[in-house]
Formats: structure tokens, C-alpha cells, sequence
């Protein structure tokens, strides 16, 4: 099979799809890989050959729009970006198709797979990393620092859930999608984030069901696949400093706040002086220095990056966004985390977290030295949490995610071509 993937989003978006292409073309399949040209190396390091869908200036405004940590804002800037590149990206994939042979990989943001499944009746599977994306009116995500309506009756979330659509989704997204469609020959579509976006021959989220319990109205062929534990750099020693500076004393507090932006100086500078102000050592992993202070105390270390996988099993907590990936780095670490969410997936997580009993969340507006250092001192001296990171721990010991996302993404997309007709859907020549 040739089997064309596309991904939107940060490095940690990115980096789950580049290792699946890997692990799928292992198993003797061609994989094409389409994103933004700032991820061309790391495709290409997994042996995928990469085709460039928007340049790398693009993605890098992103990181430094103040917007982008913003969640209502970010959200507008997502969807900006994401929709002028969907018929130039639909036009690049669709040169690679070969008839009867071509199977289609999307992530929860990349449309041009959904349409070119559309428009050359090719199968396609859809790939979400985080549950966050999956709407329900029973255990609601959560997208604000706002709940999930928990206390609601269902008829009500319902409602709320037409009423975001109207106000705020269907303008951002269908609307605009809709005129793509009908350029295309394609008809419209309605609510495009509450069924449409988890339509597909195979549809996967990669989290546990222990993670993210399954809901009565998710897709009844929703399968979940569990963490993409796999790390870009996983393998490759530490460098030299950072393993001096973990062999010299006490296990320090990692501090992240993810890819997905470069406008987090108040994030760093709170989680240092809270550090700092409690004695601890820290390691501070950020690719942009310029978010940090002009200066860091000789207990604290800067990190331009670190895979987590090596890192953070000899760390004594972490302090994050709330990201998928840095979620999954440190469950599987069994290190109690403290999380700031803020935009997209990362409320959803950091509630899901503090439900396990494996951290906390601190609000933005709370995200001050003094509560910082409250907050860590508290989560590192829980007895109960600390049990259950280690339990936590445990159940990813042997997990292997990528594998399981292969294993399910061409059985699924096999078992819904062995019952279609085959005038409709063509052979797929799916194998293990």
C-alpha cells in the first residue's frame, strides 16, 4: 500500500504520525508524509519521504503570537491557518494517489485527506491524540478553565454544545469548509466538529480507555490505542551537561511548557523563583531561550531539548502546560505533575490528571511564585499521589502504542473494505 498521512500542529502533534509512518513502513508500506516544512527533518529522520504543505515562517508566527496561548484566540489562529492550505494540500496529495493501492492518514485538524477520501473514494482513517475532541453530553470535555458541566443535565449540554457550534465553530470552520467543499463538487456538511470530524473507514484515539473512559454516544468504531510513548531522540544519550547537572545532587523539577508556543516568560519565570524559593533543583527544557529570565541560579538548568522518556524517570515532578505528549511522558515516568493549561486539549488533560490522582492544575491567573511553590510542595510531599503515579507507572511499563495504532488502524480499514462493495471501495491490499 501507499499510504499518505497528514499532520497539523505542534512538534508533539507531529512526532506520534512521523513514528507510526515509520512503523508502518517497516511493516512494507510506502509511506508519504504532508505537514508544515519546520517538520521536514523530523520525517525524514524516520525515513518518510515529506512533502512540504506550508512553509516554516508560517508555523514559527504561530509560536510567537501572544494569541497562541490564549484559547479562544488560538483556536481563530488554527483555523486561519488550517483552511488557506486545504485545497493546495488536497491538489499535492492527490498527485501521489495510486488507484486501488492508496490509504489515507489524517490527523484531527488535517482535512485535505477527508476530502481527497471524498472526492477519489479512497479509505481513510482519522487519528486523534487526545480525547478532548471527542464531544459527549454525558462526561463533557473541557475546553476553559470553565468545568464540564458535570452538573448539567444532558438535554442541556446538548444545547450548549448547538449553541458553541453556531456561534463560534460553524463560523471559524464549516462555513468557510463548506465553500472548499462546493469548489470540489463536494456537498455541505453540518457541525463539522461534532460527528463529521470523527467520520472515517478507521477511526483512533491514542489514549487508554483507562485514561479517557469510553462514553455512551462516542463512535460506536471509536478504537482506543493507547499513548504514543515513543520519543523523538529516545535512545540518544543525554548530553554531557545535563547528565552532570543529574548526577550532581537531588532529583530536580522539570519545567515545560510545551512546543506550541514562545511566549511563555511568565510561566518560566513563576516555576524558577517557585524552585528556587523551596530549595530544589530544576531543569527548564524550552528551545526558545529568550522566554526565560536574563539570568538562572546555578541550581537551575536550561535544556533547549531533552527527550522526556530519559528525562523525566529521573525527575522529581514536572511543571507543564497539560500537553498530550508531556501528559503521557510523565504518567508513564510515575512523577506527579503540576500543570497550567493553556488553549486546546491541555483543560481536558490536566483534569483527567488530577482525576487519576497523578497532579494538579494551577489556573493561569493563579500561576504566581508563591502558588506555584504551594502547589509543588504539596503534590511532592502526597504519599497518595505518589502511590498512584507508581501504579500508573506500571501500566505503561509495556506499552506500545504506535504498534497498537498500526495493528488497529489496517485492521479496521480491512474488515470496512472486506464489507463494502467492491465497486465502491476497491481493493486495499491491507496487510500486517
Amino acid at each position: 500500500m501507499r499510504i499518505l498521512i497528514m499532520a497539523l500542529g505542534s512538534l508533539g502533534d507531529i512526532l506520534p504520525f512521523t513514528a507510526i509512518g515509520g512503523e508502518l513502513q517497516r511493516r512494507g508500506h510506502e509511506v508519504i508524509f504532508y505537514g508544515n516544512d519546520y517538520f521536514r527533518r523530523h520525517a525524514e529522520e524516520a525515513g518518510l519521504r515529506f512533502t512540504a504543505t506550508s512553509p516554516a515562517a508560517e508555523y514559527e508566527a504561530f509560536l510567537n503570537d501572544p494569541g497562541a496561548t490564549d484559547p479562544k484566540e488560538a483556536m481563530r489562529a488554527v483555523a486561519s491557518g488550517v483552511l488557506q492550505r486545504v485545497e493546495a494540500s488536497w491538489q499535492l496529495m492527490a498527485r501521489d494517489v495510486l488507484p486501488g493501492e492508496t490509504l489515507l492518514l489524517a490527523s484531527t485538524f488535517a482535512f485535505a485527506p477527508r476530502l481527497l477520501s471524498e472526492t477519489h473514494a479512497l479509505p481513510c482513517a482519522v487519528l486523534h491524540l487526545a480525547p478532548s475532541v471527542l464531544r459527549s453530553c454525558h462526561r463533557a470535555p473541557r475546553f476553559s478553565p470553565l468545568g464540564h458541566m458535570d452538573s448539567l443535565p444532558r438535554f442541556v449540554k446538548g444545547f450548549l454544545w448547538r449553541a458553541m457550534d453556531r456561534k463560534f465553530m460553524d463560523p471559524l470552520y464549516t462555513l468557510p469548509f463548506n465553500r472548499i467543499r462546493a469548489r470540489l463538487g463536494l456537498a455541505p456538511i453540518a457541525r463539522m466538529f461534532h460527528h463529521w470530524l470523527h467520520q472515517a473507514d478507521a477511526t483512533l484515539c491514542m489514549t487508554p480507555d483507562w485514561f479517557a473512559a469510553r462514553q455512551p454516544d462516542w463512535p460506536d468504531s471509536l478504537a482506543m490505542t493507547g499513548f504514543p510513548l515513543d520519543d523523538d531522540g529516545a535512545g540518544i544519550p543525554l548530553k554531557a551537561d545535563l547528565a552532570r547537572f543529574l548526577a550532581s545532587g537531588p532529583a530536580p523539577v522539570v519545567v515545560s511548557a510545551g512546543t506550541a508556543n514562545a511566549v511563555s516568560h511568565k510561566f518560566y519565570a513563576a516555576a524558577i523563583e517557585a524552585c528556587t524559593s523551596l530549595g530544589l533543583r530544576a531543569i527548564v527544557v524550552t528551545a526558545d531561550p529568550r522566554q526565560l529570565p536574563a539570568s538562572l541560579p546555578d541550581t537551575v538548568l536550561h535544556a533547549g531539548y531533552a527527550p522526556f522518556a530519559a528525562l523525566l524517570p529521573r525527575a522529581a515532578a514536572f511543571i507543564h502546560h497539560g500537553g498530550i505528549g508531556s501528559v503521557a511522558q510523565a504518567l508513564r515516568a510515575g512523577i506527579p505533575q503540576l500543570i497550567q493549561p493553556m488553549a486546546f486539549d491541555q483543560f481536558d488533560n490536566a483534569s483527567r490528571v488530577a482525576q487519576l490522582n497523578a497532579g494538579c492544575e494551577l489556573p493561569a491567573r493563579d500561576f504566581l511564585a508563591p502558588k506555584v511553590a504551594q502547589r509543588l510542595q504539596g503534590i511532592l510531599g502526597n504519599a497518595a499521589m505518589a502511590a498512584s503515579c507508581r501504579a500508573i507507572a506500571g501500566r505503561l511499563a509495556n506499552a506500545d502504542g504506535i504498534r497498537s495504532a498500526c495493528d488497529a488502524l489496517l485492521e479496521k480499514v480491512q474488515a470496512r473494505a472486506a464489507t463494502s462493495d467492491s465497486s465502491a471501495s476497491g481493493s486495499t491490499g491491507l496487510t500486517r
